[in-house]
């Protein structure tokens, strides 16, 4: 079976995902395409390099509608022979789009892809694709369907979890966010966003709110209590699914839970055959990956099952893995991952997460990877994880490790 490895990994800055954001002047297309050319640029790629572009994105209505991923090769400057698949698999898209490009060229379906993804939250609201989960009344009945806070919550109630805790992890993503910036540590992968004039539009994330203090977040109002306690009574269906407990400890807010941004990623995914040909050397082998169905009603537990299913396909242990990014949803994902695991969270996240940076549902996979991979260069180590919870039940994972 032909190997995969990743040659390169791109992202653009995180702009704040409301009008007032930096990037909310540019369209889901258009900061897709730049990213693309960004990354052919990089590794002098000509005429019909890849195979295809795989690129994830959520809300699939719209700008974000169509294949986007044929639009973007479009409007880049990609060889049009290049095609162009979108793809849909919730938080974990951008993931997704790797591991896909990595099994084809385990199969033999092409020498290389580009493989992320894209989401302008400021530009096409979450939820305005009218999700079936959320909207078809007999599929929500049976699902046991709440809201993704409320699955958070329930995650810190059913495995106790306290504010402070979670109020703890969040500012130390911020710390650790502004330490990362500070000391130059994504320059490799960042690739500013400029106007058609030149000018650079946001060259660094613009979510990040470093001030954040235990004091401060403790001062905030839960995100999801009223929307629990009130009709239809979210709280209600969740102990429907989870009699054992009491009641739900809303413990989830604006500064613990991520951060709705703007953003792209890229992965530039082959078979040493192709950077042979390219005169590309390979930064990472893609040695497993995973995805995995849970349950709907807490939804967001995925990351510890699906890592369980990585780890015993690939014949590994935990031990073997010397860092994890693992997506900070919420703040109760992440401390379920290390309660889960017993890891030292100093090896989990290094660099901050998406409760600092910012959470760009089609992009957020593919963004892990490419932190991963830059940092087990920065600190010499060899083999990482990266693994998202996803929408309506599931998880998704990928080990990388440094050749």
């Amino acid at each position: 079976m032909t190997e995969a490895f990743i040659f390169d990994a791109a992202r653009t800055p995180r702009g704040k995902g409301r009008a007032d954001g930096a990037l909310n002047e540019v369209t889901s297309v258009a900061l897709s395409a730049r990213l693309l050319d960004a990354v052919a640029a990089r590794n002098g790629l000509r005429g019909h390099a890849v195979e295809d572009v795989i690129w994830g994105n959520v809300t699939q209505v719209g700008e974000q509608g169509g294949c986007l991923a044929r639009s973007a090769v479009l409007l880049s400057d990609l060889d049009q022979s290049i095609p162009g698949l979108s793809i849909n698999r919730f938080c974990a898209s951008g993931m997704e789009a790797v591991n896909l490009a990595a099994n084809q060229i385990r199969g033999g379906a092409g020498p290389a892809y580009i493989a992320g993804g894209v989401e302008m939250m400021s530009r096409v609201p979450m939820g305005s694709d009218g999700a079936a989960i959320a909207v078809d009344p007999n599929l929500a009945m049976k699902a046991y369907f709440v809201p993704q806070g409320i699955s958070a919550d329930l995650i810190a109630t059913e495995f106790g979890f306290t504010r402070e805790e979670a109020d703890a992890l969040a500012v130390e993503s911020q710390r650790r966010a502004a330490a990362a910036w500070a000391e130059g540590r994504f320059a490799k992968s960042i690739v500013p966003v400029i106007d058609q004039s030149g000018l650079t539009i946001l060259d660094r994330d613009e979510y990040p709110r470093p001030d954040t203090t235990a004091e401060t977040l403790a001062a905030l109002k839960p995100a999801f209590k009223d929307m629990g306690e009130a009709m239809p009574g979210f709280d209600k269906i969740a102990l429907m699914k989870y009699p054992h407990l009491e009641r739900i400890n809303h413990i989830h807010h604006a500064g613990n839970s991520s951060g709705i941004v703007d953003g792209a990623a890229a992965v530039l995914v082959g078979s040493a055959e192709f950077g042979r040909a390219h005169g590309l050397k390979p930064r990472a082998r893609i040695r497993a990956t995973a995805k995995i169905g849970t349950d709907p009603t807490i939804m967001l537990t995925g990351p510890v099952p699906v890592t369980e299913k990585i780890l015993r396909e690939s014949g590994m242990a935990i031990s073997d893995i010397d860092l994890f990014e693992v997506n900070e949803a919420f703040a109760a994902v992440v401390l379920r991952f290390q309660q889960a695991f017993g890891v030292d969270p100093a090896r989990v996240n290094v660099n901050g997460g998406a409760i600092a940076m910012g959470h760009p549902l089609g992009a957020t996979g593919a963004i892990l990877i490419g932190t991963l991979l830059d940092e087990l260069e920065r600190s010499d180590k060899a083999v990482g994880l990266a693994t998202l919870c996803i929408a309506s039940g599931m998880g998704a994972a990928t080990i990388i490790e440094r050749v």
